[in-house]
């Protein structure tokens, strides 16, 4: 246990909450917790696509919010940082794939031992490690390029829906100009709420059910590991923490727990197993959320995680009609609110991967690798940025790395 970082305590959280609860963090929690609730769209249309059965596609998207809840709730609260969990979306997309290949049980066996080499790679201090082979202008120019579809994606329905959009759009930045007090993304909600009821907005197709997760019990197949197992447990250490540390430390934290972060997904991808769900990590687009300026101050952000995690708790049991609300509203309502709420992050990575002098040609390769949302052999683009983006670095920039620098003391006393 010494390789894992020693956070504040759990012994006052619901005191620490309370005390430290504001508009800008709640609004921010908000924001983040609905672009969760959405990314179960994602879960329902690749379930759908993979021929899954619809009663599974709702357990396993009220597990992921049940379960990933409450590790939310813990995490930012034990740590007093911004780290909403969630699962891995390309440990969906294949989760999804592989069922039908190995079946539900050996899949969620693979997942299970994925959730092992996680915690295990947590409590070696494997983390540390591998966040100091990786130059944060590479991890940032992986994160920018990751959050550059949530910019993309909040312009394009200028084209499509320009009224509503440019009401959204302006309502946050005349806000953020004119009314210091209000946070701009709940002025931009509201602004977008009052044009959905004065057109008409249908909710006459709303249903409300009522589900919990469900007890399975994982098998074990030496096929289901190396198609599903080996692949998620290298997104899970070599993606999604770096991912969302490197969200984190974009943003002024210095010391971010990267062994705790990967060893509690671990845990919660173990048990995530035994509740037809196919893991448990932190959460980078809403890692970006909750830890950008828009949270309020740096010591107050981690209440945007907690009050995220709680929105997941409340949801699970009614996503059934969180999904018809969802699908009431607009494409572009939900696009739109979470580009706004990620444009300083997406900024401050650029900043951090473009502005400096080192790792240039690295930064960019991560970049424009995480930006295509390429996969190779199964695992998604952000793994390969930071990867290809190190390579790169590695051979056109050997001099910017700590180790090069480092490598011949000798030689930097003559030089003194």
């Amino acid at each position: 246990m010494k390789h894992i970082e020693k956070g504040v305590s759990l012994r006052h959280a619901p005191r620490d909450f309370i005390r430290d609860l504001n508009v800008d963090n709640a609004s921010t929690g908000l924001v983040a917790g609905i672009l969760g609730l959405s990314v179960g769209v994602v879960h329902i249309s690749a379930g759908t696509a993979a021929g899954l059965d619809s009663s599974f596609i709702m357990i396993w998207v009220i597990s992921y919010l049940m379960i990933n809840g409450l590790f939310g709730l813990l995490v930012p609260s034990y740590y007093r940082l911004p780290l909403p969990m969630a699962n891995s979306i390309p440990g969906a997309l294949m989760f999804a794939a592989v069922i039908p290949v190995v079946g539900l049980e050996a899949a969620l066996g693979a997942t299970l031992i994925a959730g092992a080499i996680s915690l295990v790679a947590g409590l070696a201090g494997v983390m540390g490690i591998v966040m100091r082979l990786m130059p944060m202008p590479i991890v940032m120019g992986m994160v920018g390029g990751m959050l550059l579809s949530f910019g993309l994606n909040m312009v394009r329905p200028l084209e499509s829906a320009i009224v509503p959009a440019a009401i959204m759009i302006l309502a946050f930045f005349v806000s953020a100009r004119l009314l210091r007090k209000v946070p701009p993304l709940i002025v931009s909600m509201l602004a977008g709420i009052l044009y959905l009821v004065a057109t008409g907005v249908d909710l006459s197709g709303i249903e409300a059910t009522i589900r919990f997760p469900e007890f399975i019990l994982p098998q074990f197949t030496l096929a289901a590991f190396l198609t599903y197992g080996l692949p998620l447990a290298i997104i899970l250490v070599g993606m999604e923490t770096p991912a969302g540390v490197g969200l984190v430390k974009g943003m002024g934290y210095k010391e971010v727990p990267a062994n705790g972060i990967t060893a509690v997904g671990g845990i919660g991808t173990m048990v995530s197993a035994f509740f037809n769900l196919h893991s448990t990590c932190i959460a980078a687009p809403m890692t970006g959320i909750c830890s950008s300026p828009e949270a309020g101050t740096h010591e107050k952000r981690w209440v945007a995680a907690v009050v995220a995690g709680a929105i997941f708790v409340v949801a699970a049991p009614f996503y059934g009609y969180v999904v018809s609300l969802l699908d009431a509203m607009p494409r572009y309502f939900i696009t739109i609110i979470a580009g706004l709420a990620l444009m300083r992050v997406i900024t401050s990575a650029m900043a951090i991967a473009f502005s400096g002098k080192k790792h240039e040609m690295g930064a960019l390769f991560a970049f424009l690798i995480a930006a295509s949302g390429l996969q190779i052999l199964g695992i998604g683009a952000t793994f390969w940025a930071l990867v290809l983006g190190v390579v790169v670095s590695l051979i056109f920039e050997t001099k910017d790395f700590e180790f090069a620098s480092s490598a011949h003391p000798l030689k930097k006393r003559v030089g003194e």
